[in-house]
């Protein structure tokens, strides 16, 4: 909500650069994805080592 008011404030204010900003928007949301995807699948595998590393400390602890 706060960026759709930023953007109608951008409107008012300068109106082609804001239609600019709505075109570009989804374009640099696409080029984006690929990273955050990337990101994503690290932490993921961090994760995973982590577990399984305090997977026998888990155990012991457990009881």
């Amino acid at each position: 909500m706060l960026s759709f008011l930023l953007w109608c404030i951008l409107f008012v204010l300068c109106w082609p650069l804001a239609i600019i900003a709505l075109i570009l928007y989804p374009i640099v949301w696409l080029l984006l994805l690929p990273f955050r995807l990337l990101g994503f699948a690290v932490d993921l595998s961090f994760d995973l080592v982590r577990n399984i590393f305090m997977l026998p400390f888990n155990l012991v602890g457990r009881r």
